[in-house]
């Protein structure tokens, strides 16, 4: 019997050996040029996994005081072109495609006519920073369930002015605190925030949350996941 259990002894060892070799080997395969690129794909895309599965759909992101709101003067404008597609606010109106029942152009009367959410949320940009703001709007779901959206899609994608785009899961988007934002600290949005209409989603990084939206469509297959996703940024990005 004693062969087998030495057999037995070599084999725990072999495993606990090549558990403490594993990270040395990671770090190893990433001073390979041409392994680099597909390992950081691999973990964002199990990164991307894991967070979407401990996404709660009823887990609330922190709301604030308006004494904790950051200045509206110091909220920092960012976006990835310009600061202003120069939309024609009078004549704007969102364009709803894909799996509804009621496809078409909608104007920002439409929209408000919905029931208004304000919320004091945190912003979190991917560059390292975050503020405080009030947004207002109403909730993406409503407006969702008023175009009729097919509740077994997968995905909202939207287009914007500027000739961004971005998508999120459709968890995300029936989240109550994800809102089609057309005010912030009360007042209609300025050009430089995204006028007329943009994402406020706090569960989500800040690059999810596109400005000036031109389009809105209920998918179950994405074409294109965002703008900065389709070069490599991580695709669900929650917080």
């Amino acid at each position: 019997m004693k062969p087998q259990t030495d057999s037995r002894k070599f084999k725990r060892i072999s495993r606990r050996e090549l558990l403490k070799l594993t990270p040395a080997v990671v770090l190893g395969a990433f001073a390979i040029p041409r392994l680099q690129k597909p390992l950081l794909k691999a973990g964002l895309g199990f990164s991307d996994w894991a967070s979407a599965r401990l996404f709660r759909s009823g887990h609330l992101a922190p709301t604030f005081a308006d004494s904790d709101l950051t200045p509206f003067a110091k909220f920092p404008i960012n976006d990835y072109d310009v600061d202003d597609p120069e939309v024609d606010i009078e004549k704007w109106t969102l364009t709803v495609a894909g799996s509804v029942q009621r496809p078409g152009d909608y104007t920002l009367a439409q929209i408000r006519a919905l029931p208004m959410v304000p919320q004091n949320t945190r912003h979190v940009c991917v560059e390292g920073w975050d503020v405080i703001g009030r947004f207002g709007g109403v909730r993406l779901s409503d407006f969702l369930k008023t175009i009729g959206a097919d509740p077994t899609a997968r995905f909202v994608t939207v287009e914007c002015a500027d000739d961004y785009y971005e998508s999120l899961d459709m968890a995300t988007a029936m989240h109550p605190q994800s809102l089609l934002c057309f005010e912030m600290y009360g007042e209609p949005l300025t050009r430089e925030h995204g006028a007329p209409l943009r994402l406020s989603i706090p569960t989500k990084i800040g690059y999810k949350q596109a400005k000036y939206l031109t389009d809105l469509k209920v998918s179950h297959v994405l074409q294109k996941v965002g703008y900065w996703e389709d070069q490599g940024y991580s695709e669900f990005y929650g917080l």
